[in-house]
């Protein structure tokens, strides 16, 4: 069942105070609680993905944030210092066809809860970053609304789940060059949109959302 968070929730805080913020590790101070973030919630095209992340407490690196405020070079070097630090984590998505017949809110929570149950270490308490979150059993969690400005563990998973999918996306740019997904990642670019009206779409992309701007 869907759960509005209600007031189990924080606000993020102007990004002047970003960096003191992410000092903060975990919301209940349990040392195995789990960040989440989803990332391609946006997207024309490609599946959405998740983030499950477990950090020790001394996992402080330079410039760990919110992935959307770094640059992609910089968010692959965080990418490989949080895979070889994290107590443990885990990367899942749900298909195209999945956010067809879900929607894309509980497309992206289902893959979250592939995630979480991917974690090699059993998560005691999930951090999830957004104002929504649909119950998985056996696990309690907090809404953060703004939670990858502001701890430690979901700015770790908004990486990963941001740099695994741009390199799937990658993937299927070999297959379907014309669209540009090396550099857009499926996002709604304007030459992304002019790809889709001379082209058509592809299998990759999501037929309920709407891919030009006319429609």
């Amino acid at each position: 069942m869907r759960k509005n968070c209600g007031s189990k929730f924080v606000v993020a805080p102007p990004l002047s105070i970003v960096i003191a913020a992410l000092h903060q590790l975990t919301i209940t101070g349990q040392p195995y609680e789990a960040g989440l973030d989803e990332a391609g919630r946006g997207c024309l095209a490609g599946p959405i993905f998740a983030a499950a992340v477990i950090l020790p407490p001394d996992f402080a690196p330079a410039y760990l944030n919110d992935s959307k405020q770094l640059s992609a070079r910089r968010r692959e070097v965080l990418r490989h210092e949080i895979c070889a630090a994290a107590a443990a984590w885990a990367v899942a998505e749900a298909s195209v066809a999945e956010i067809e017949a879900l929607n894309i809110s509980q497309a992206g929570f289902l893959a979250m809860h592939r995630a979480v149950q991917a974690l090699a270490v059993p998560a005691t308490h999930l951090a999830v970053d957004g104002n929504r979150f649909t119950a998985l059993a056996g696990y309690p969690y907090t809404c953060v609304v703004g939670g990858d400005g502001l701890y430690r563990h979901i700015a770790a998973a908004s990486i990963l789940a941001k740099t695994f999918r741009d390199e799937r996306m990658r993937a299927l740019d070999a297959e379907f060059p014309a669209y540009g997904w090396a550099q857009n990642a499926g996002y709604p670019t304007a030459a992304h949109r002019a790809a889709i009206r001379a082209n058509g779409p592809t299998p990759h992309h999501r037929a309920g959302f709407r891919l030009l701007d006319n429609e």
